[in-house]
């Protein structure tokens, strides 16, 4: 593979021949301002543009996007591929986009700080449902560089044993997690709509109420807090960090600082980049950075382990607790194994759980090689069914192009598309958490 760097000289012929491939939304952008690049590739191929530090997402059948503006296009021509103008990153914002409340951007999406406020006041509302903890800290908290804590939130109608670090507790649990990659945005908006129909939900909605009276539900909504606030720091042209914050490796800059830590994971850790500048950089050593150890413990406290060593021993049927880690784009719900594209030995099981799933969202059921189309090492998902049995999936909400695409949706969307197509999956995750292989 050709090194990404071209001379000047290059990058101006290169633009020159980009013109042609070039759509008006494309050429209306500042020639820095990062679009969705259509690029015709095969699997090894867009390995090697990952590892070479390209921001290289799901495509469709014989190609992928590649995130960047007309220089990262004019790169990719100098290597011999063929990109063209796919859709925009950034969209249309409101016209109050301005005069919005303090702690939010980018159209409304909240901040960490709002996040964290939050959680506050729905505890201190619902002393009898809601208990938050913190649960660990972020990189630059540990480095003593500001940072945050890493928060969580149970949420039940609490008797004795209730919402406790306990394995032993009586009701079977549901754990939510979102924003582990910083800039999926709509995915802390829907654990935040997920809390409040629970918790405000719960005097006057009969589902609320019979999910709270049954079952422990768990939500980290901010997975990755440093990585949020760098996205944030952009206002109204969020940053597009995926990573965590972590600048000790490989003298990377800008929004290619940190690692993946949705590779980092203890479970089948070592299957993705090693290449610090990749957006899939999985880390030096499994489960090396905080924002992972702190919810791999809090998983290791809620969940007994009910599963065997081996890669083929299934959870068993009487196993209990489901899990959902939120990410986007794709409209897609991914069932293990991540790390391999061979099935998971619940795949059946899976299959039919994710059914029900869909019945509310209408996404596509599948593993990684039927959906996302590459393995993924390292994953929280297949560390919770992996370690523990829990039935585990990642749900990648919205689609890849439109107002409603892409990791920087309108905000609108969110309670337009997001929420109202996912609120009934997250309902039967909490109703299955007592039986989720035998749906």
């Amino acid at each position: 593979m050709a090194s990404r760097s071209l001379s000047r000289l290059a990058l101006v012929a290169a633009g020159t021949l980009l013109a042609p491939l070039l759509g008006s939304s494309a050429t209306a952008q500042p020639a820095d301002t990062p679009v969705f690049w259509r690029v015709p590739a095969t699997a090894a191929q867009a390995a090697a543009l990952t590892n070479a530090g390209f921001d290289v997402e799901e495509g469709d059948a014989g190609s992928v996007y590649v995130v960047g503006g007309k220089a990262v296009a004019a790169q990719l021509q100098g290597l011999g591929y063929r990109p063209s103008f796919y859709d925009t990153v950034y969209k249309e914002l409101p016209a109050q986009a301005n005069s919005l409340a303090a702690d939010t951007f980018y159209g409304g999406y909240r901040t960490v700080t709002a996040h964290e406020a939050h959680l506050t006041s729905v505890a201190a509302a619902h002393p009898d449902l809601a208990t938050k903890y913190t649960i660990g800290q972020s990189w630059k908290k540990q480095q003593g560089q500001g940072g945050h804590d890493i928060q969580a939130i149970c949420l039940t109608k609490k008797q004795t044993g209730d919402c406790t670090l306990s394995t032993t507790s009586k009701k079977p649990k549901f754990f939510l997690m979102a924003q582990i990659h910083a800039r999926e945005l709509s995915t802390g908006e829907l654990a935040w709509r997920w809390i409040d129909y629970l918790a405000d939900g719960y005097a006057t909605d009969a589902t609320a109420k019979s999910i709270l009276d049954t079952t422990e539900v768990w939500v980290v909504p901010i997975s990755n807090p440093d990585g949020v606030d760098i996205v944030a720091s952009g206002g109204n042209s969020p940053k597009l960090q995926r990573k965590n914050a972590n600048n000790t490796r490989g003298g990377c800059s800008g929004t290619n600082i940190g690692i993946d830590l949705n590779r980092n994971s203890t479970f089948k850790w070592g299957g993705d980049s090693n290449s610090p500048c990749a957006e899939t950089y999985q880390g030096t050593s499994a489960g090396s950075e905080p924002e992972v150890k702190a919810l791999e413990t809090l998983a290791r406290s809620i969940y007994p382990d009910q599963r065997g060593t081996g890669n083929n021993d299934p959870a068993p049927t009487s196993a209990k607790g489901t899990m959902i880690t939120l990410h986007s784009y794709g409209n897609d719900i991914i069932i293990p194994w991540g790390f391999t594209q061979s099935t998971s030995p619940n795949d059946a099981q899976y299959r039919k759980l994710g059914a029900k799933y869909a019945a509310s969202n209408g996404y596509l059921v599948g593993t990684n090689e039927e959906t996302v189309g590459y393995d993924t090492s390292g994953t929280t998902d297949d560390f919770t069914y992996g370690e523990l049995g829990v039935a585990s999936v990642t749900f990648e909400v919205g689609g890849s192009s439109g107002t409603c695409g892409g990791f920087l949706p309108r905000y609108t969307c969110v309670d337009s598309t997001f929420w109202p197509k996912n609120k009934g999956a997250l309902i039967t995750a909490a109703k299955a958490a007592a039986a989720p292989y035998q749906q």
